[in-house]
């Protein structure tokens, strides 16, 4: 099987690598060049490209950058600084994941002749009634199908996850065995195309006007405080929306008022989410209204359960079984399947809440 593999400059696509090679199968690896700017974590950094490329010379493969910074600036950058201009909080790894790596660099593959696209992330691929199946990566604790929870079957059916079976700590173990220069590379934790020296507020701050903004207590509606900055604050958000010592948390970002207001104890709860229609994808095919199932709104969040309630012209919503703090407009959310909780069944981005009666 030909395959090209999108090798970051991490451990786990490193490994993802030398297992394909291992397998007897025709590998190559190709870096993406997704960010002019500066950067130092990620697969942004000229230190990544440069570890993606002598960890291909060790495993004997050819290795290939493509430039697809312009698609990038376009599809992930701008977005993401739009939405905060909006108040929103946007994940753009998942933007990413949509819009570049499988989307156009899969698409690539495919012109290209390969069969499958590898890459490194901690999720599993399955198909064992003849659909695919986007399922948790057996590290729970490095799972990363929340972040792929968009793929649907096409996607699904031209791509693999090479360490998705294994534990961290295995990739690793592999990795210092064949002496890869990534064996103990740390994690990447940061969102790739922002510096560690500027942090977000300086990276927006280049590209957009910041404002002051005042905190309001909820319940009361007096004044309370302030934050620096309107368009940095999260829903559901503690630190610096309150007092030291309060436990409040933002409810909601208000760019145009430069309003902060925030909520404490069950006040700051919510029993539904709203889903943008457009953004719905499911992995296969669409739940039925009133089905049971699993949401997950971050990366490492706890999964809860909930009911899904679809409507007219792709209205979805999310119904929680429990009261949840407060979700973030802007962020994914991630539907498992009831019976089989290890399964996404699809996702979409979160417009808005209703608190919990």
């Amino acid at each position: 099987m030909r395959v090209l593999v999108a090798m970051s400059g991490g451990v786990d696509s490193s490994v993802a690598a030398a297992l394909l090679v291992a397998g007897g199968h025709e590998v190559t690896g190709a870096t993406l060049k997704l960010w002019g700017g500066p950067s130092d974590s990620g697969c942004c950094s000229v230190a990544d490209v440069d570890d993606a490329r002598r960890v291909a010379q060790q495993l004997g493969i050819a290795h290939h950058v493509f430039n697809l910074s312009e698609e990038f600036g376009r599809d992930v950058v701008a977005p993401y600084v739009a939405a905060h201009r909006a108040g929103m909080t946007p994940n753009p790894c998942i933007e990413c994941n949509r819009t570049i790596k499988f989307d156009r660099l899969l698409a690539r593959s495919r012109r290209l002749g390969f069969d499958r696209l590898a890459t490194g992330h901690h999720a599993q691929v399955a198909a064992p009634g003849g659909r695919w199946q986007l399922r948790r990566g057996a590290d729970r604790s490095k799972d990363q199908s929340y972040v792929l929870s968009m793929l649907g079957q096409d996607a699904l059916g031209g791509v693999c996850f090479p360490v998705g079976h294994l534990q961290k700590s295995a990739v690793r173990t592999e990795a210092a065995r064949l002496g890869l220069r990534t064996a103990a590379k740390p994690d990447s934790q940061d969102v790739c195309f922002i510096h560690g020296r500027e942090g977000r507020a300086g990276f927006l701050a280049e590209r957009l006007v910041l404002h002051p903004g005042t905190v309001v207590d909820e319940e009361s509606g007096h004044p309370i405080g302030s934050v620096d900055a309107v368009e940095l604050v999260t829903v559901g958000q503690r630190r610096g929306v309150a007092a030291a010592g309060e436990r409040r948390y933002a409810v909601r970002v208000d760019v145009g008022s430069r309003t902060v207001t925030v909520a404490s104890g069950a006040r700051a709860r919510v029993d539904e989410a709203v889903l943008a229609p457009a953004s719905v994808t499911w992995v296969d095919g669409a739940l039925a209204d009133g089905s049971p199932c699993w949401a997950q709104v971050s990366a490492h969040g706890r999964p809860a359960r909930c009911t899904v309630q679809v409507g007219p012209r792709r209205a979805v919503r999310c119904r929680f079984d429990e009261p949840q703090r407060p979700v973030a407009p802007g962020q994914t959310l991630a539907f498992y399947h009831a019976a089989d909780p290890d399964a996404v069944a699809g996702a979409g981005v979160i417009t808005g809440s209703r608190p919990a009666r």
